[in-house]
Formats: C-alpha cells, structure tokens, sequence
C-alpha cells in the first residue's frame, strides 16, 4: 500500500471518530434540555422548573415491600357511626407487626397493620381492628380506605382497597356509587415525626383509576422545591428541616392539572429533635 493511501485510511478513521465524538455531544445536550420537572400552580398547565437548580431534598425509591397479593379489603358499611369492613388473606392480619419493618428505616405504628381511612381530603386515620367508631358528618363525601402496612405503606392493588362517593344521614350511609374519575389521594408524610424517625420521611399516596403509563404524571411540591413521579410507589424523602415542613401533591395528564374533586391536595407534617438527645 502507498504512502498516501496509509495517510489516507487514517484521515477516514479520524473522522469517523470525530463524528461519532460530535454525535455523542450532541445527544447528551439534547437530553440535558429535556430534563426538566415540572410543577403544578393547581390551576392549570405545570410549570417548568430551572434545570441547573440544586435539588435541596434527596427522594430515593423504597425498597421493595413485604407482599400481600392476597390481602383483601371489601363489603364497607357505616351505620350509626361505625364503619366495618371484611378483611380476607392468608398472608395479612390487622394489628400484627409487618415482618421487613426493622429493615425500613421509617416510622413504624407499634399497634401493628392498619386500614388508612380518608374522608374527602382531610387526614388519615389509622385503624387496627375491622370494626370501629368514627363520625362522618351528614352529606356527600369521597371515602377511600385501604389497608397499610406497621410502616403506613399502603398496599396497592385492586383488592386492598375501596374508593366511593357516598351520602351520609343520622350517622349512616345512605347511597353509595363507585368512583370512576382519575383520582389522587395523599397518605403519608402526616403528623409529628421525632428523632430518628426524622432521618427518612416515607412518601406515599393511592391512585385510583390512573395508570402512570398512559400519560398521567405525579409531582410533589416539597416546600416549594417540584419532583416528578412517574412510578407509582412510596420514596424515602431525606434533608428535611426539623418545624414545619409542606407538601402538596397533584395529578396531571400530558402536562395539565386533572379537574377532579380533590386535586391537589396539601399537607403540614412536623419534624422535631428527640428531646433525650438536647439533654
């Protein structure tokens, strides 16, 4: 081979690198301007977030959780002021302590497995037995209830849980439809966390009537900073300040806040130092 056509062979190879190496950067400014989260105002299409902002808040997955595929939860009823549900598995009991929960690093309910009741957009509240007292003031409201592990997290399939639009009278339920829209509901951060418990803040929610894959989307405004969720399960959040801290959680489709009841929803969680270690 002559000189020229050896000169000529390398030439070609540099410059096939180079156009690889330019594609390459190419690309990699193409998926830096793409990632961005946005952030819903409530009132319409989300906002997009700087992309060069530092994330003030660490949000990893939880890790995988004790499985309960048949774990059941059906037949609710609410009559002079007392809910009761059946609650079918060979696997999940009320009251008992979930096996993973030492390895969680996360609040855990000392009174075991529990149903989380949520009445329209206020709080959860934690039950330990299938049978229980709790007032519901006379007209329509949304009930979800699903059944939770010690930890709080809930368990999300189509059996664990109920959602219905009901209309309450004299402590009782009147009429009762399935709920069909879109919907989001808040569960976890709530109340006072303390000392160690501090350390991992468990996010969790319920979606009904979503799936993440059709276009749907969940951000969370964590005192003001926006992450994007597009994998329905529970995050550890880390970095929080010890106070108040703020959250809210809201639905949306192809960029825009989805117009159903209840969306967003906010919730204030408190964080405080274990007073044994101020001492």
């Amino acid at each position: 081979m002559t000189y020229l056509g050896v000169k000529f062979i390398k030439f070609n190879t540099y410059m096939k690198y180079l156009t690889y190496a330019l594609m390459f950067v190419g690309l990699c400014f193409t998926a830096c301007k793409s990632d961005v989260k946005p952030s819903a105002d409530g009132k319409g299409a989300a906002k997009v977030a700087d992309s060069d902002k530092k994330n003030k808040y660490k949000l990893t997955p939880f890790q995988v959780s004790a499985a309960f595929p048949d774990a059941e939860l059906s037949n609710m009823r609410y009559s002079e002021g007392q809910f009761e549900f059946d609650v079918k598995s060979d696997s999940y009991e009320l009251g008992q302590q979930t096996t993973d929960a030492p390895v969680k690093m996360c609040a855990n309910s000392g009174k075991g497995q529990h149903i989380h009741l949520i009445v329209d957009n206020a709080p959860y509240a934690a039950k330990y037995v299938a049978k229980f007292d709790h007032d519901v003031a006379d007209g329509d409201h949304t009930i979800l209830a699903f059944l939770s592990r010690s930890y709080h997290e809930s368990i999300k399939t189509s059996t664990a849980h109920i959602l219905k639009n009901v209309k309450v009278k004299d402590k009782a339920i009147v009429e009762m439809t399935d709920v069909t829209v879109p919907t989001l509901t808040y569960s976890r951060p709530k109340g006072t966390y303390m000392g160690e418990d501090t350390k991992k803040i468990m996010l969790d929610y319920y979606l009904s009537n979503v799936d993440l894959k059709d276009g749907y989307t969940v951000v969370a405004d964590i005192n003001g900073e926006n992450v994007e969720m597009n994998t329905w399960q529970p995050y550890y959040i880390e970095g929080l300040p010890m106070g108040e801290n703020k959250i809210t959680l809201t639905l949306l489709k192809d960029g825009a806040v989805v117009q159903t009841p209840l969306n967003p929803v906010t919730r204030v969680f408190t964080l405080k130092a274990d007073p044994a270690e101020a001492g």
